[in-house]
């Protein structure tokens, strides 16, 4: 009988109803331990399954299991294995899913579609009716199945699914970080409920200072409540006796466990520690490892009758979690071992990968034996996309490892896999050692592609180029593939920022610059992004746009991921608009077929700077919303603020009134995370967007401020009509001037048409009036030539203005009417005003025009809409979108009531795709 709790029953019970109705719940319960949050989730339980038939849910139930860290998907194979359908999965969700659960052996999976196979088995299974998930225990969850449930709890929205996560809320060292899910604190009875259990506990009356000293030093922490009475004697019990000092709550339950435990037979406290030690929850496995330690049967009745073991059927469990703790901790390491020992010869017929881990527990020095046996455990794990674990594994087995060239290759082994699983700092340690004890050229040219990665993404960007030339340098003569993608990495970690000054010899440039016709189109490629890029750090504009041209017909017949995304960024950096958008939209679908969660994230927040320039802002609203969602869903902050710096910006531009909610966000994450190679890009939009907020306010020095400070060359290129127009407005011409000479020599000679207009509209703000025009109308001839329509827009609306203020009002409408159009099109609502203000001034009132139809649109729904266009059907594009199709369909009626259509053929002829 559960006493008190209304007011979290009656959370719970909401949260199941609005599951019936159709909207997805999920909610996290936190609290000590003995607090009663397994009582709390039997609860709920049973209150669904007395509702009558006719209204029941299915209920799927899985526990984190302490010791079961080490086996991964174990968890998430409990929960899904009564309802999973491989059939009814789209098919590489099906394969992920069978891979990791290692029904089936096959390349690495991608964690991403196990999450995605996660939300689509929990979906499908509440086609028949609402679902109720309960994961208890969940700070013990093994890691790969924390990722995949939070995803998937995380990505449900129209789905008749509840899900509960109970777990500590002072977990340790736990992977389970709930961030962004709805909480539940949930703490001690209140003191009527507390006084009510331990009246049903007690088989007498105790004296009231007892009691109301046992509800005060319990906190009304059920599991105190009932187990503190236990360590006091009876004349203290009953008042005869005075009480004892208060303890800590924690400490004090494991002691009274442990004094519990010591009260037994020999026979009793082995099969206690086994049972402690076990983490397959198996009656037959636990009887096998504890008799061959000596333990007789009658222990497993003397165990129960203590309230200490509990067997359900097949399945055997400690009480509790603390039951757990303190009789491990309180075994002598000796029997630890012995009891692991035991439980591995139990399970190595059975399950050989639980049987090595017991085996590496027991292990008192270096086996090399054992070593490569856990080795190989490791890679099955990583083979499953099990990272954590798979790192688990590698470590130990360096561990017991003595010989230093094998130890180097496990102990790479394990800091790839600590990166895969996003542990940054254990990845730098575990990459740093087995940098130290390799001794083959070619792994350390490995283990420092890792290292400057890391530093790449969550370190230094100036670390990351040094290591990156030094690892090219070093890899030359053993393996120049390496060394060419090195060098290339190096190269564009430069153009973003990260310059540590460091050069290759020119002899190892000009040898990794040599075609040869052997050569594959991949290693083509990346020779001539190397030149490009080689060239563009020398100001050879022309030569690397050129070389930039030949790489972009080389990368069409390349595939990899890594080609796809350094193709983009050569080209955003050396301002090819198209070039950029086709490379970055290739590494987002092939990312996006394949699993690659993280190249989508990667691909998405690039992809926007094509959009942005190009003018697809509704598109880019819906992508950044994307890599914003799935940052999150993975539990990264860190990859969140790309994706919040674009929102920033976008509601500078266009005025809305959520531009401080999003700057916040960016703000607390950027204090707290290091950016890497992002930090610069990150901080340039920021200042561009608050560039755009005070120019839209009217507030030109702040505006030049802001633009001026902006320090990436390729950002100051793209914002160049921003930071050129603020000079002139902040009444500084010679900033100005100077701003357009810096611009001049790239668009002479790259001829590129928006770096030749921008050239073009700058002089022209520098002008008198009677060249101005001339100038103007020379900026407009280049922007035809170009897809930029915002800076084209603003160079209709500057003319225009200095048309009307030179008398030549009828001439002015015109642009300003162009201007207007696309302002609202876009919706730039702050330039749109201006123009429309302009043209009211010129003699013409501007008339109202409907705004495009995406803006009228969130950006889930744009992107819904776009893909069904594409005649996809709600499946594939849940798929597509890391959604159910539940939701899909939740969100396109959504379109169809705000777009005006009745039918999917009719969306398709608005051309939204």
């Amino acid at each position: 009988m559960l006493y008190g709790r209304e007011r979290e029953r009656a959370e719970l019970a909401t949260l199941v109803e609005r599951a019936r109705a159709g909207r997805a719940g999920v909610l996290v319960v936190l609290g000590e331990p003995g607090v009663g949050k397994s009582a709390l989730m039997h609860d709920l339980v049973l209150a669904q399954r007395a509702v009558p038939d006719a209204d029941a849910l299915r209920v799927l139930r899985t526990t984190g299991v302490e010791s079961e860290s080490p086996m991964p998907f174990a968890a998430l194979h409990r929960l899904l294995r009564p309802v999973v359908d491989y059939e009814r999965l789209p098919v590489p969700q099906a394969r992920a899913l069978r891979l990791a659960f290692g029904l089936e052996d096959g390349p690495p999976v991608e964690p991403f579609l196990v999450g995605m196979a996660t939300l689509s088995v929990l979906t499908d299974a509440a086609e028949g009716g609402t679902l109720l998930c309960v994961i208890d225990d969940a700070q013990w969850l093994d890691s790969a199945s924390t990722d995949a449930l939070l995803f998937a709890a995380r990505q449900l929205d129209a789905d008749p699914v509840a899900m509960v996560f109970a777990a500590r809320s002072t977990a340790g060292d736990a992977d389970f970080s709930p961030q962004g899910l709805s909480v539940l604190e949930l703490g001690g009875l209140e003191e009527g409920a507390a006084r009510q259990l331990l009246d049903q506990r007690s088989p007498d009356v105790l004296q009231d200072e007892v009691v109301d000293r046992l509800v005060r030093d319990s906190g009304g922490n059920p599991l105190a409540l009932l187990e503190l009475p236990t360590t006091l004697s009876p004349a203290q019990l009953y008042g005869a006796a005075p009480m004892p000092q208060r303890v800590t709550l924690t400490a004090g339950l494991e002691r009274a466990f442990v004094d519990r435990c010591r009260r037994l037979s020999d026979d009793v406290q082995t099969l206690l520690l086994v049972a402690a030690a076990d983490d397959t929850g198996r009656v037959d496995i636990v009887r096998g490892a504890a008799s061959r330690l000596g333990a007789q049967l009658g222990a497993w009745e003397d165990a129960e009758r203590a309230g200490l073991l509990t067997v359900t059927g097949d399945a055997v469990a400690v009480r509790h979690p603390l039951v757990r703790s303190a009789v491990y901790q309180a075994a002598t390491s000796l029997a630890c071992r012995r009891a692991h020992l035991a439980l591995s010869d139990a399970l190595r017929d059975d399950d050989p990968d639980r049987a090595t881990w017991h085996a590496a527990a027991a292990a008192e020095g270096p086996d090399e034996g054992l070593a490569e046996a856990l080795y190989q455990v490791g890679g099955r794990a990583e083979q499953r996309g099990g990272y954590v674990a798979a790192a688990a594994a590698f470590e130990r087995a360096a561990a017991l490892t003595v010989d230093g060239p094998a130890r180097a290759v496990r102990l790479f082994a394990a800091a790839r896999n600590a990166w895969a699983c996003g542990q940054a700092v254990r990845a730098r340690a575990l990459s740093a050692s087995a940098r130290q004890l390799a001794g083959d050229g070619l792994l350390r040219a490995d283990i420092d592609r890792l290292r400057a990665r890391i530093e790449v993404n969550v370190g230094s960007a100036s670390d990351a180029h040094r290591i990156f030339v030094q690892a090219a340098r070093a890899a030359m003569d053993l393996d120049p593939s390496r060394a060419l993608e090195m060098a290339v990495a190096a190269a564009l970690t430069r153009a973003y920022g990260g310059d540590s000054g460091a050069t290759l010899a020119d002899g190892t440039e000009t040898r990794l610059l040599t075609a040869a016709s052997a050569d594959l189109p991949r290693t083509r490629c990346l020779q001539l992004l190397l030149g490009a890029l080689s060239a563009s750090a020398a100001g050879d504009w022309s030569e690397a746009a050129a070389t930039l041209d030949r790489a972009v017909q080389a990368g069409r017949q390349v595939e990899d991921l890594d080609v796809l995304g350094n193709l983009g960024n050569t080209a955003l950096s050396l301002g090819d608009d198209e070039a950029a958008h086709f490379f970055y939209a290739t590494m987002v679908s092939s990312a996006r077929e394949s699993g690659a969660g993280m190249g989508v994230i990667y691909g998405l927040e690039r992809l926007a700077f094509a959009q942005l320039l190009a003018g697809r802002w509704a598109v880019l609203r819906s992508s950044v919303d994307e890599a914003l969602t799935l940052a999150r869903g993975v539990g990264q902050p860190t990859l969140t603020a790309a994706p919040l710096a674009w929102l920033t910006l976008l509601a500078a531009l266009a005025g809305t009134d959520d531009y401080d909610h999003h700057l916040g966000q960016l703000d607390a994450v950027v204090a707290a995370h290091s950016l890497g190679i992002l930090t610069d890009p990150v901080h340039d939009l920021m200042r561009w967007a608050k560039g755009t907020r005070a120019t839209a306010e009217g507030d030109s020095v702040a505006a030049l401020h802001h633009l001026g400070a902006m320090r990436l060359p390729v950002l100051q290129r793209m914002a160049a009509v921003d930071r050129i127009g603020a000079a002139a407005r902040a009444g500084d011409p010679v900033l100005a001037r100077a701003w357009v000479d810096e611009l001049a020599p790239f668009a002479t000679a790259t001829h590129r048409p928006w770096a030749l207009a921008a050239v073009d509209l700058g002089r022209a703000l520098c002008a008198d009036p009677a060249p101005a025009a001339e100038l103007y109308e020379k900026a407009l001839g280049h922007y035809r030539h170009a897809v930029r329509p915002y800076d084209q827009a603003r160079t209709h609306l500057l003319y225009g203005e200095f048309l009307r203020r030179t008398n030549r009002r009828v001439d002015a409408r015109n642009h300003l009417r162009s201007a207007l159009e696309t302002f609202t099109d876009l919706g730039a609502q702050p330039l749109a005003a201006r123009a429309a203000q302009e043209l009211r001034a010129s003699g013409e009132t501007a008339r109202k025009r409907d705004a495009s139809t995406l803006l009228r649109l969130t950006p889930m729904e744009t992107k819904i809409a776009q893909l069904v266009s594409t005649g996809l059907s709600n499946k594939d594009v849940a798929a597509q979108c890391w959604v159910s199709p539940r939701t899909v369909a939740f969100h396109l009626r959504n379109v169809f009531a705000k777009v005006g259509v009745s039918s999917r053929g009719e969306l398709a002829q608005l051309g939204l795709s």
